[in-house]
């Protein structure tokens, strides 16, 4: 069986520009990651923010053995997103993944990656993403191990390397307004880039105080961090052998060492979970989607 590997998926939040360089810089210094996805998924206007710091990150993440890949937009609203897309899928540098269907018409027949917020629940879904071009395709965080694992067989038939999210708060939904722009009397096009004061997204209560859903931009995502990490054996049983982390501001360089360990064979599950829960995140785990279950739900 080949090495298992471990990633980190594009960072979803609107850091400052310093903050997501010196985040990188230690992925690449301190990091046993095989692959990094960089590029901006959720909203276009942040992306001249981090051209300054680009190159560098780039420069010091390949000079570490790390795979770079270039993320495109998960969703395309308007001209300015369209443009965005496709400087992002024609860039001949890096290997592009894709998270809106739309950029495959850029790639035309160019060998990519699909990403989570790519809808690909079957069989026939994921033989079409291979014929145009495919090579690897994360899945969508909401599926559960019976979903995995009959795609999974697909899969190896068509040459497709799958991928899971095991760690990091799920992408669950996009919209064409910016919540976060609202819940700050703001509009959209003139927002300040209002979402840099949330590092991991803007928790979000029910009218009884109970925190139930993140709010990032024109994102919304789980309040609960995605934890994988009991479920990592019966993965690997299954034929998973790629697995992502999505990063945050803490937490995930810790989390990036105690998966490394645990299939690396240095650790077991009942180690590694433990070594994750002594982190305080500010939000408690979950792996109900997995179990077939409410996906904010913790099956132990």
């Amino acid at each position: 069986m080949n090495k298992a590997k471990l990633n980190i998926g594009p960072n979803l939040f609107n850091w400052q520009p310093e903050k997501w360089r010196d985040f990188y810089f230690e992925v690449a210094d301190v990091a046993p990651i095989d692959k990094v996805f960089l590029g901006e998924v959720i909203c276009s206007k942040r992306a001249p923010l981090f051209y300054g710091e680009f190159d560098k990150v780039v420069d010091r993440l390949e000079k570490a053995g790390k795979q770079v890949v270039f993320s495109t937009l998960a969703e395309v609203t308007s001209n300015v997103d369209r443009r965005l897309m496709e400087k992002q899928a024609n860039d001949k540098n890096f290997f592009i993944e894709v998270n809106d269907i739309a950029a495959l018409f850029f790639l035309k027949d160019k060998k990519h990656s699909i990403g989570s917020y790519v809808n690909c629940y079957n069989e026939d879904a994921l033989e079409f993403f291979a014929k145009n071009g495919a090579t690897n395709i994360c899945l969508n965080p909401e599926m559960p191990k019976s979903g995995i694992e009959a795609l999974n067989k697909t899969a190896k038939q068509l040459d497709v390397e799958l991928e899971v999210q095991i760690f990091g708060r799920i992408g669950l939904a996009l919209s064409a307004r910016c919540y976060h722009a609202r819940a700050h009397d703001r509009v959209k096009d003139t927002c300040k880039f209002i979402c840099d004061i949330d590092e991991d997204g803007m928790d979000l209560t029910t009218l009884e105080g109970q925190k139930f859903l993140t709010i990032n931009g024109i994102q919304t995502m789980s309040y609960t961090y995605l934890n994988l990490v009991n479920e990592m054996s019966e993965l690997q049983k299954i034929g998973i052998n790629n697995f992502r982390l999505s990063p945050h501001s803490s937490g995930t360089i810790k989390a990036s060492k105690v998966f490394r360990s645990l299939l690396d064979g240095e650790i077991d599950e009942k180690e590694a979970s433990a070594m994750l829960d002594e982190q305080d995140l500010g939000a408690p785990y979950s792996n109900g989607f997995y179990h077939g279950i409410a996906g904010y739900e913790w099956r132990v």
